[in-house]
Protein backbone atom coordinates (compact mmCIF):
# COMPACT_ATOMS: atom_id res chain seq x y z
CA UNK A 1 0.00 0.00 0.00
CA UNK A 2 2.68 2.08 0.72
CA UNK A 3 4.07 1.98 -2.72
CA UNK A 4 0.70 2.50 -4.07
CA UNK A 5 0.27 5.61 -1.69
CA UNK A 6 3.71 7.18 -3.06
CA UNK A 7 2.97 6.20 -7.04
CA UNK A 8 -0.22 8.01 -6.27
CA UNK A 9 1.52 10.99 -4.66
CA UNK A 10 4.04 11.86 -7.61
CA UNK A 11 0.87 11.45 -10.42
CA UNK A 12 -0.77 14.13 -8.38
CA UNK A 13 3.03 16.12 -8.73
CA UNK A 14 4.11 15.17 -11.92
CA UNK A 15 0.42 17.38 -12.77
CA UNK A 16 1.74 20.23 -11.41
CA UNK A 17 5.13 19.98 -13.44
CA UNK A 18 3.60 19.53 -16.92
CA UNK A 19 5.24 16.53 -17.34
CA UNK A 20 4.35 13.64 -19.81
CA UNK A 21 3.39 10.29 -17.31
CA UNK A 22 3.38 6.59 -18.12
CA UNK A 23 2.09 3.72 -15.82
CA UNK A 24 3.43 0.18 -16.12
CA UNK A 25 1.25 -2.53 -14.50
CA UNK A 26 1.66 -6.28 -14.31
CA UNK A 27 -1.34 -7.29 -15.57
CA UNK A 28 -0.47 -10.88 -15.54
CA UNK A 29 2.57 -13.77 -14.58
CA UNK A 30 2.98 -17.18 -15.04
CA UNK A 31 5.18 -19.49 -12.71
CA UNK A 32 7.44 -17.54 -10.33
CA UNK A 33 7.47 -13.84 -10.72
CA UNK A 34 9.31 -11.06 -7.98
CA UNK A 35 5.90 -9.05 -8.64
CA UNK A 36 2.42 -10.15 -8.69
CA UNK A 37 -0.67 -8.65 -11.37
CA UNK A 38 -1.42 -5.10 -9.91
CA UNK A 39 1.70 -4.28 -9.44
CA UNK A 40 2.34 -0.57 -10.82
CA UNK A 41 5.18 1.46 -11.86
CA UNK A 42 5.38 5.76 -12.08
CA UNK A 43 7.64 6.75 -14.83
CA UNK A 44 7.97 10.51 -15.92
CA UNK A 45 9.55 11.68 -19.54
CA UNK A 46 12.99 13.15 -16.85
CA UNK A 47 13.03 9.33 -16.53
CA UNK A 48 11.70 9.45 -12.68
CA UNK A 49 10.38 6.41 -11.27
CA UNK A 50 7.97 5.67 -8.40
CA UNK A 51 7.23 1.76 -7.28
CA UNK A 52 8.72 -1.55 -8.71
CA UNK A 53 7.05 -4.19 -11.26
CA UNK A 54 10.04 -6.43 -10.39
CA UNK A 55 13.56 -7.00 -8.37
CA UNK A 56 14.65 -4.01 -10.04
CA UNK A 57 15.31 -5.55 -13.55
CA UNK A 58 13.34 -4.48 -16.07
CA UNK A 59 12.15 -0.89 -14.35
CA UNK A 60 14.84 0.88 -17.05
CA UNK A 61 13.40 -1.69 -20.41
CA UNK A 62 10.21 -0.34 -19.44
CA UNK A 63 11.50 3.24 -19.40
CA UNK A 64 13.15 2.80 -22.78
CA UNK A 65 9.32 1.62 -23.73
CA UNK A 66 8.29 4.91 -22.91
CA UNK A 67 10.65 6.17 -25.65
CA UNK A 68 11.24 4.37 -28.54
CA UNK A 69 7.79 1.97 -28.46
CA UNK A 70 4.77 3.99 -28.39
CA UNK A 71 5.44 7.07 -30.63
CA UNK A 72 1.72 6.81 -31.35
CA UNK A 73 0.89 7.29 -27.52
CA UNK A 74 -1.09 3.86 -27.25
CA UNK A 75 -1.21 2.00 -24.64
CA UNK A 76 1.39 -2.02 -25.39
CA UNK A 77 1.58 -4.62 -23.52
CA UNK A 78 5.44 -6.11 -23.05
CA UNK A 79 6.05 -9.67 -22.22
CA UNK A 80 9.38 -10.78 -20.09
CA UNK A 81 9.65 -14.43 -20.48
CA UNK A 82 12.50 -15.87 -17.38
CA UNK A 83 11.53 -19.40 -18.52
CA UNK A 84 13.81 -19.26 -21.91
CA UNK A 85 17.67 -20.03 -22.15
CA UNK A 86 16.92 -15.99 -24.34
CA UNK A 87 17.05 -14.28 -20.57
CA UNK A 88 20.75 -15.13 -20.13
CA UNK A 89 21.17 -13.17 -23.68
CA UNK A 90 18.70 -10.39 -22.65
CA UNK A 91 20.50 -9.84 -19.25
CA UNK A 92 17.83 -8.96 -17.18
CA UNK A 93 18.55 -12.13 -15.00
CA UNK A 94 15.47 -12.18 -12.93
CA UNK A 95 15.97 -15.77 -12.20
CA UNK A 96 12.46 -16.37 -10.86
CA UNK A 97 11.70 -19.15 -14.29
CA UNK A 98 8.41 -16.72 -14.82
CA UNK A 99 6.62 -15.05 -17.50
CA UNK A 100 5.65 -11.41 -16.91
CA UNK A 101 2.79 -9.19 -18.73
CA UNK A 102 3.61 -5.34 -18.53
CA UNK A 103 1.11 -2.85 -19.74
CA UNK A 104 2.24 0.55 -20.39
CA UNK A 105 -0.15 3.82 -21.16
CA UNK A 106 0.21 6.97 -21.07
CA UNK A 107 -1.82 8.71 -18.28
CA UNK A 108 -3.24 12.07 -17.72
CA UNK A 109 -5.55 13.51 -15.00
CA UNK A 110 -8.16 14.43 -17.84
CA UNK A 111 -9.02 10.68 -18.68
CA UNK A 112 -11.82 9.56 -16.61
CA UNK A 113 -10.55 6.15 -17.09
CA UNK A 114 -6.86 7.10 -15.45
CA UNK A 115 -6.52 3.71 -13.45
CA UNK A 116 -4.53 6.17 -11.15
CA UNK A 117 -7.25 8.60 -10.22
CA UNK A 118 -10.09 6.07 -10.24
CA UNK A 119 -7.87 4.32 -7.54
CA UNK A 120 -7.20 7.55 -5.33
CA UNK A 121 -11.03 7.99 -5.11
CA UNK A 122 -11.32 4.38 -3.65
CA UNK A 123 -8.87 5.50 -1.48
CA UNK A 124 -10.29 8.66 -0.27
CA UNK A 125 -13.67 7.50 -0.17
CA UNK A 126 -12.56 4.06 1.94
CA UNK A 127 -14.79 2.27 -0.31
CA UNK A 128 -13.22 -0.61 -2.78
CA UNK A 129 -13.94 -0.66 -6.74
CA UNK A 130 -12.75 -2.97 -10.47
CA UNK A 131 -10.42 -1.94 -12.94
CA UNK A 132 -10.97 -4.61 -15.85
CA UNK A 133 -8.35 -4.18 -18.04
CA UNK A 134 -7.78 -5.17 -21.98
CA UNK A 135 -4.16 -7.07 -22.10
CA UNK A 136 -4.69 -9.16 -25.55
CA UNK A 137 -6.73 -9.18 -28.61
CA UNK A 138 -6.55 -11.35 -31.18
CA UNK A 139 -8.99 -11.27 -34.46
CA UNK A 140 -11.18 -8.73 -35.62
CA UNK A 141 -12.82 -7.87 -32.32
CA UNK A 142 -13.01 -3.71 -32.31
CA UNK A 143 -11.38 -3.54 -28.83
CA UNK A 144 -8.02 -1.97 -28.22
CA UNK A 145 -5.37 -2.99 -26.02
CA UNK A 146 -5.41 -1.07 -22.44
CA UNK A 147 -9.63 -0.35 -22.93
CA UNK A 148 -11.11 -0.36 -20.03
CA UNK A 149 -14.40 -0.75 -18.16
CA UNK A 150 -14.31 1.14 -14.04
CA UNK A 151 -16.92 -0.38 -11.79
CA UNK A 152 -17.27 1.44 -8.37
CA UNK A 153 -18.77 0.59 -5.00
CA UNK A 154 -22.18 1.53 -5.89
CA UNK A 155 -22.24 0.03 -9.42
CA UNK A 156 -21.40 3.26 -11.12
CA UNK A 157 -19.97 1.95 -14.69
CA UNK A 158 -17.53 3.55 -17.07
CA UNK A 159 -15.74 2.00 -19.94
CA UNK A 160 -14.63 2.84 -23.15
CA UNK A 161 -15.17 -0.85 -24.65
CA UNK A 162 -17.94 -0.63 -27.33
CA UNK A 163 -18.44 -3.71 -27.94
CA UNK A 164 -21.96 -3.98 -25.98
CA UNK A 165 -21.99 -8.11 -25.86
CA UNK A 166 -18.36 -7.91 -24.34
CA UNK A 167 -19.34 -5.10 -21.96
CA UNK A 168 -22.26 -7.20 -20.58
CA UNK A 169 -20.32 -10.26 -19.98
CA UNK A 170 -17.58 -8.07 -18.47
CA UNK A 171 -19.70 -6.33 -16.57
CA UNK A 172 -21.11 -9.31 -15.57
CA UNK A 173 -17.72 -10.99 -14.03
CA UNK A 174 -17.01 -7.56 -12.79
CA UNK A 175 -19.85 -7.64 -10.33
CA UNK A 176 -18.93 -10.88 -8.70
CA UNK A 177 -15.28 -10.07 -8.71
CA UNK A 178 -16.51 -7.13 -6.54
CA UNK A 179 -18.50 -8.93 -4.65
CA UNK A 180 -16.00 -11.56 -3.46
CA UNK A 181 -13.15 -9.36 -3.44
CA UNK A 182 -11.14 -11.27 -5.52
CA UNK A 183 -8.80 -10.27 -8.69
CA UNK A 184 -9.28 -12.36 -11.85
CA UNK A 185 -8.11 -12.96 -15.51
CA UNK A 186 -10.64 -13.82 -18.39
CA UNK A 187 -10.57 -14.93 -21.73
CA UNK A 188 -13.32 -13.94 -23.75
CA UNK A 189 -14.17 -16.05 -26.99
CA UNK A 190 -16.42 -13.70 -29.21
CA UNK A 191 -17.37 -14.44 -32.94
CA UNK A 192 -14.76 -12.63 -34.14
CA UNK A 193 -12.08 -13.04 -31.79
CA UNK A 194 -10.56 -13.49 -28.30
CA UNK A 195 -9.83 -10.76 -25.67
CA UNK A 196 -7.72 -11.53 -22.44
CA UNK A 197 -9.18 -9.49 -19.31
CA UNK A 198 -7.92 -8.53 -16.37
CA UNK A 199 -10.12 -8.05 -14.01
CA UNK A 200 -8.25 -6.03 -10.92
CA UNK A 201 -9.94 -5.65 -7.13
CA UNK A 202 -9.28 -2.67 -5.57
CA UNK A 203 -9.42 -2.21 -1.80
CA UNK A 204 -8.79 0.86 0.17
CA UNK A 205 -5.62 0.38 2.57
CA UNK A 206 -6.97 -1.45 6.08
CA UNK A 207 -7.62 0.50 8.92
CA UNK A 208 -5.72 0.18 12.15
CA UNK A 209 -7.62 1.79 15.81
CA UNK A 210 -5.05 1.62 18.08
CA UNK A 211 -6.46 2.14 21.72
CA UNK A 212 -3.25 3.24 23.82
CA UNK A 213 -1.07 5.78 23.32
CA UNK A 214 2.26 4.26 25.36
CA UNK A 215 5.70 4.09 24.18
CA UNK A 216 4.72 0.31 22.77
CA UNK A 217 2.03 1.85 20.91
CA UNK A 218 4.32 3.99 18.99
CA UNK A 219 6.36 1.63 16.73
CA UNK A 220 2.60 -0.32 16.20
CA UNK A 221 1.41 2.50 14.43
CA UNK A 222 5.06 3.58 12.69
CA UNK A 223 4.91 -0.20 11.23
CA UNK A 224 1.82 0.07 10.19
CA UNK A 225 2.43 3.57 8.19
CA UNK A 226 5.54 2.39 6.99
CA UNK A 227 3.04 -0.19 5.06
CA UNK A 228 0.08 2.34 3.79
CA UNK A 229 -2.20 1.48 5.95
CA UNK A 230 -4.67 4.38 7.58
CA UNK A 231 -4.09 4.81 11.75
CA UNK A 232 -6.03 5.61 13.99
CA UNK A 233 -4.77 6.51 18.03
CA UNK A 234 -7.30 6.20 20.91
CA UNK A 235 -6.14 7.61 23.94
CA UNK A 236 -8.68 7.25 26.69
CA UNK A 237 -6.13 9.25 28.87
CA UNK A 238 -7.00 12.41 26.97
CA UNK A 239 -3.15 13.38 26.46
CA UNK A 240 -2.42 16.10 24.74
CA UNK A 241 1.14 15.37 24.60
CA UNK A 242 -0.28 12.30 22.21
CA UNK A 243 -0.81 14.60 19.03
CA UNK A 244 2.62 15.66 19.12
CA UNK A 245 3.86 11.69 19.17
CA UNK A 246 1.63 10.09 16.61
CA UNK A 247 2.10 12.65 13.86
CA UNK A 248 2.41 10.25 11.93
CA UNK A 249 -1.38 8.86 12.72
CA UNK A 250 -4.23 9.79 10.46
CA UNK A 251 -6.44 10.86 13.34
CA UNK A 252 -5.77 11.22 17.12
CA UNK A 253 -9.01 10.82 19.19
CA UNK A 254 -8.39 12.02 22.78
CA UNK A 255 -11.49 10.66 25.12
CA UNK A 256 -12.31 8.83 28.25
CA UNK A 257 -13.41 5.41 28.52
CA UNK A 258 -16.79 7.05 29.86
CA UNK A 259 -17.58 8.40 26.09
CA UNK A 260 -15.45 5.87 23.85
CA UNK A 261 -18.28 4.35 22.15
CA UNK A 262 -19.60 8.04 20.72
CA UNK A 263 -16.38 8.78 18.93
CA UNK A 264 -15.15 5.84 17.37
CA UNK A 265 -16.87 3.89 14.10
CA UNK A 266 -16.29 0.31 13.45
CA UNK A 267 -16.81 -1.58 10.35
CA UNK A 268 -15.96 -4.76 8.93
CA UNK A 269 -12.90 -3.09 7.29
CA UNK A 270 -11.57 -2.11 10.54
CA UNK A 271 -8.38 -3.50 12.30
CA UNK A 272 -7.99 -3.21 15.77
CA UNK A 273 -5.05 -3.29 18.97
CA UNK A 274 -5.80 -2.45 22.40
CA UNK A 275 -2.82 -1.54 24.53
CA UNK A 276 -3.66 0.78 27.04
CA UNK A 277 -2.29 -1.20 30.29
CA UNK A 278 -5.07 -0.42 31.93
CA UNK A 279 -7.53 -3.10 33.31
CA UNK A 280 -10.69 -0.58 33.04
CA UNK A 281 -9.75 0.92 29.87
CA UNK A 282 -9.78 -2.52 28.06
CA UNK A 283 -12.74 -3.40 29.76
CA UNK A 284 -14.95 -0.66 28.31
CA UNK A 285 -12.96 -0.76 24.76
CA UNK A 286 -14.06 -4.81 24.67
CA UNK A 287 -17.56 -3.73 24.98
CA UNK A 288 -17.41 -2.04 21.69
CA UNK A 289 -15.33 -4.37 19.81
CA UNK A 290 -16.58 -7.26 20.95
CA UNK A 291 -19.73 -7.25 19.37
CA UNK A 292 -18.73 -5.10 16.23
CA UNK A 293 -18.46 -6.34 12.74
CA UNK A 294 -14.15 -6.26 12.59
CA UNK A 295 -11.69 -7.85 10.65
CA UNK A 296 -9.42 -8.15 13.37
CA UNK A 297 -9.26 -7.55 17.16
CA UNK A 298 -5.68 -7.71 18.74
CA UNK A 299 -5.55 -7.85 22.75
CA UNK A 300 -2.19 -7.29 25.04
CA UNK A 301 -1.71 -9.22 27.38
CA UNK A 302 -1.38 -12.77 29.40
CA UNK A 303 -4.48 -15.22 28.31
CA UNK A 304 -5.09 -14.95 32.19
CA UNK A 305 -5.75 -11.63 32.29
CA UNK A 306 -7.94 -11.92 28.82
CA UNK A 307 -9.97 -14.23 30.56
CA UNK A 308 -10.85 -12.25 33.24
CA UNK A 309 -11.96 -9.89 31.35
CA UNK A 310 -14.06 -12.07 29.06
CA UNK A 311 -15.94 -13.15 32.10
CA UNK A 312 -15.95 -9.39 33.12
CA UNK A 313 -18.30 -8.63 30.08
CA UNK A 314 -20.37 -11.55 30.38
CA UNK A 315 -21.37 -10.26 33.98
CA UNK A 316 -21.93 -7.31 32.51
CA UNK A 317 -24.41 -8.56 30.03
CA UNK A 318 -21.67 -8.63 26.61
CA UNK A 319 -22.66 -11.92 24.72
CA UNK A 320 -19.13 -13.47 23.63
CA UNK A 321 -20.28 -16.31 21.06
CA UNK A 322 -17.71 -18.12 19.89
CA UNK A 323 -17.83 -16.93 16.17
CA UNK A 324 -16.90 -13.58 17.80
CA UNK A 325 -13.39 -14.66 19.68
CA UNK A 326 -12.76 -16.19 16.53
CA UNK A 327 -11.54 -12.68 15.83
CA UNK A 328 -9.94 -11.87 19.30
CA UNK A 329 -6.06 -12.37 18.94
CA UNK A 330 -4.80 -12.85 22.69
CA UNK A 331 -1.99 -12.46 23.25
CA UNK A 332 -1.39 -10.49 20.47
CA UNK A 333 1.43 -11.49 17.77
CA UNK A 334 3.38 -13.64 16.40
CA UNK A 335 5.60 -15.78 18.01
CA UNK A 336 9.39 -14.58 17.39
CA UNK A 337 10.31 -14.30 20.78
CA UNK A 338 10.06 -10.49 20.91
CA UNK A 339 10.92 -8.29 24.48
CA UNK A 340 11.16 -4.83 23.17
CA UNK A 341 8.42 -2.25 22.09
CA UNK A 342 9.69 -2.84 18.36
CA UNK A 343 10.13 -6.53 18.21
CA UNK A 344 7.25 -6.99 20.10
CA UNK A 345 5.17 -4.45 17.47
CA UNK A 346 6.73 -6.32 14.33
CA UNK A 347 5.21 -9.67 15.71
CA UNK A 348 1.66 -8.12 15.58
CA UNK A 349 1.97 -6.30 12.71
CA UNK A 350 3.16 -9.56 10.90
CA UNK A 351 -0.27 -11.53 12.88
CA UNK A 352 -2.53 -8.82 11.15
CA UNK A 353 -0.96 -9.22 7.78
CA UNK A 354 -1.19 -13.09 8.09
CA UNK A 355 -5.26 -12.68 9.22
CA UNK A 356 -5.65 -9.96 6.40
CA UNK A 357 -4.02 -12.22 3.58
CA UNK A 358 -5.65 -15.00 5.30
CA UNK A 359 -2.21 -16.79 6.26
CA UNK A 360 -0.82 -19.07 8.78
CA UNK A 361 2.07 -16.93 9.73
CA UNK A 362 4.35 -19.62 9.25
CA UNK A 363 7.93 -20.47 7.49
CA UNK A 364 8.00 -20.28 3.67
CA UNK A 365 10.40 -23.13 4.20
CA UNK A 366 7.63 -25.06 5.48
CA UNK A 367 4.78 -24.28 3.12
CA UNK A 368 3.70 -26.63 0.74
CA UNK A 369 1.73 -24.78 -2.04
CA UNK A 370 3.02 -22.09 -4.08
CA UNK A 371 3.99 -18.33 -2.20
CA UNK A 372 1.43 -16.42 -4.33
CA UNK A 373 -1.82 -17.84 -6.18
CA UNK A 374 -1.32 -19.29 -9.18
CA UNK A 375 -3.27 -17.18 -12.14
CA UNK A 376 -6.30 -19.15 -14.01
CA UNK A 377 -7.66 -17.89 -16.77
CA UNK A 378 -11.66 -18.34 -17.56
CA UNK A 379 -12.58 -18.59 -20.74
CA UNK A 380 -15.91 -17.81 -21.55
CA UNK A 381 -17.60 -18.15 -24.87
CA UNK A 382 -19.69 -15.19 -26.01
CA UNK A 383 -23.06 -15.89 -27.97
CA UNK A 384 -24.11 -12.95 -29.85
CA UNK A 385 -28.18 -13.94 -29.66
Amino acid sequence: MKELNSILAAFGDSQHNDQQVFLATVVNSQGSTYRQPGARMLITSTGKMVGTISGGCLENDVFEHTRVSMPDGKPIVVTYDTTADEDIIWGFGLGCNGVVNVLIEPVNQDNPLNPLAFINQCFHNQQPGIIATVMAVEGKVNVQVGARLILQSNNTVNTDIKDEYLTAALLKDAQAALENQHSSFHQYQLAVGKVDIFIEFIKPPPHLIIFGAGRDSLPVAEFAKALGWRVTIVDCRGSEVTQERFVMADQVILTRREILHKQISIDDDTIAVVMTHNYLDDLEILKVLIPAEISYLGCLGSKQRTARLLQDLRTAGVECTPTQLEKLYTPVGIDIGADTPEAIALSIIAEIQAVLANRGGGFLKHRMEPIHERNQVKEIPIDKL
